[in-house]
């Protein structure tokens, strides 16, 4: 018995719609990473980039558990001394909401090239509009999945 591995040519790669909106930023990306590798497909094949294309809308109104919103994101502009930080929800109500999906995204991917690839899969939108309504995306609905994927206030 052999392994299976998937070819180029049989990769299908579909489009997903997901709304952000009151989810769990945790799960939320967690689901993401998931659909980008491909994990949910039963011819998953790691060395190969099969996952799904995946757009995210109203990322603006994700929900973070606990104390999180005041969890300091540090960075480095490469000059001595350099080292900058803002708070989560700094950033959340800022000019660019979309990065702390992207993050979060990002760090559930292992490190590596193929990551890199599976990251342009990932459109990350503030608000509720997104310009890829002809690829006609299928609505994945988070909070039908599971209750603890959204969190009352």
């Amino acid at each position: 018995m052999k392994t299976y591995t998937a070819k180029p040519a049989e990769i299908e790669k579909k489009w997903i719609l997901i709304d952000a909106e009151g989810i769990v930023l945790g799960r939320l990306a967690s689901i993401i990473a998931m659909r980008l590798r491909g994990k949910h497909k039963a011819s998953f094949t790691p060395h190969m980039d099969m996952g799904d294309n995946v757009i995210v809308i109203n990322a603006d109104k994700v929900q973070l558990t606990g104390n999180k919103r005041n969890k300091p994101n540090y960075w480095h502009t490469g000059y001595p001394g350099g080292i900058k930080s803002r708070t989560t929800g700094q950033i959340l109500e800022g000019k660019f909401p979309e990065r702390v999906v992207m993050q979060a995204v990002k760090r559930m991917l292992p490190g590596g090239p193929l990551s890199r690839q599976q990251m342009t899969n990932l459109r990350v939108y503030a608000g509720a509009e997104h310009p890829h309504e002809a690829q006609q995306p299928e609505v994945l609905d988070l909070r039908a999945m599971n209750k603890k994927n959204t969190r009352s206030a």
